[in-house]
């Protein structure tokens, strides 16, 4: 009778950082100031189990946030109730997300039904209105605008006539320029979901505007970028944006001709302290 074979060996626990089969990095330390993927350390001649992983998982979620249609009614509600002037549910001209991300010129123009609403308006004469815009990351939009505008426009509420919010599916930046003019506004900003990165799924991007009209091109803009709670903070995005606002409307103009010497100002306590790693004292950025 022949014998019975063994049951196979188990196979051996995945390697995780802090093993011993794991081949630390010397930056490791480093890694408590930064989400970058630095010192993950090594097994063998790959990376420990669990930063493949994460980093699987960085990729997945990236991807999500890419093709996820925004809810638009709950976050128009929640606008309107920030608001006294109306909350407008707009759409591009691109009708689906694929062809959203296939056709980025249908991004930049309104359906014909969005055009014919705002037609219809009678042009409120503001001095800005506030453009919030899918882009490439619905959920950096879910997450962030709201907040965000909750510390902006009590910011402006002295000096600035808000026109009406849009909150606008399947849009582009330049979007923004044709919804401004419509609207009659002296500026536009653009609340819009960044191309997601794999640390960074929710990342919003602000882009003013001065005197906003079709065929406008990316140099008449100005940029504030990486606006969420792991990033730059909603008090230092008020503070950079309010400054910008005033100084287009002190100088005419936005884009490469108007530079952010906001951090030349006071500011926010917490954006005095950006670059603070573990000091007492403020420490001057490099």
């Amino acid at each position: 009778m022949s014998p019975r074979p063994s049951a196979p060996a188990a196979l051996p626990a995945p390697a995780e950082p802090g093993s011993t089969t794991v081949t630390p990095n010397s930056w490791e330390r480093l890694r408590q100031f930064t989400s970058a993927r630095i010192a993950l350390g090594r097994a063998g001649t790959s990376l420990p189990t669990r930063a493949h992983l994460d980093f699987a998982l960085a990729h997945a979620q990236a991807r999500m946030a890419v093709h996820t249609e925004l809810d638009m009614d709950p976050l128009a509600g929640e606008l309107q109730a920030l608001h006294t002037q109306p909350v407008l549910r707009l759409h591009s001209a691109a009708q689906d997300r694929p062809t959203y991300l296939q056709r980025p010129d249908l991004g930049r123009r309104l359906s014909a039904e969005s055009r014919a609403l705002l037609q219809g308006l009678t042009a409120a004469q503001a001095d800005v209105v506030f453009v919030v815009a899918d882009g490439l990351s619905s959920l950096a939009i879910e997450r962030n605008a709201l907040p965000f505008l909750r510390q902006m426009l009590p910011a402006l509420a002295e000096q600035w006539r808000v026109g009406p919010i849009t909150v606008v599916r399947h849009a582009r930046v330049a979007l923004g320029d044709e919804i401004g003019a419509a609207l009659g506004a002296s500026l536009v900003v653009v609340l819009i979901g960044e191309r997601p990165g794999l640390s960074s799924p929710d990342s919003m991007g602000l882009y003013m505007t001065w005197q906003p009209r079709l065929g406008m091109t990316d140099e008449s803009r100005n940029c504030i970028s990486n606006v969420r709670e792991q990033g730059l903070s909603y008090a230092q995005a008020v503070h950079k944006l309010h400054y910008l606002m005033q100084q287009a409307r002190q100088r005419k103009l936005s884009g490469v001709q108007l530079k952010d010497e906001s951090d030349t100002l006071a500011a926010p306590q917490e954006a005095r302290q950006a670059f603070m790693l573990g000091s007492s004292g403020p420490q001057t950025p490099r």
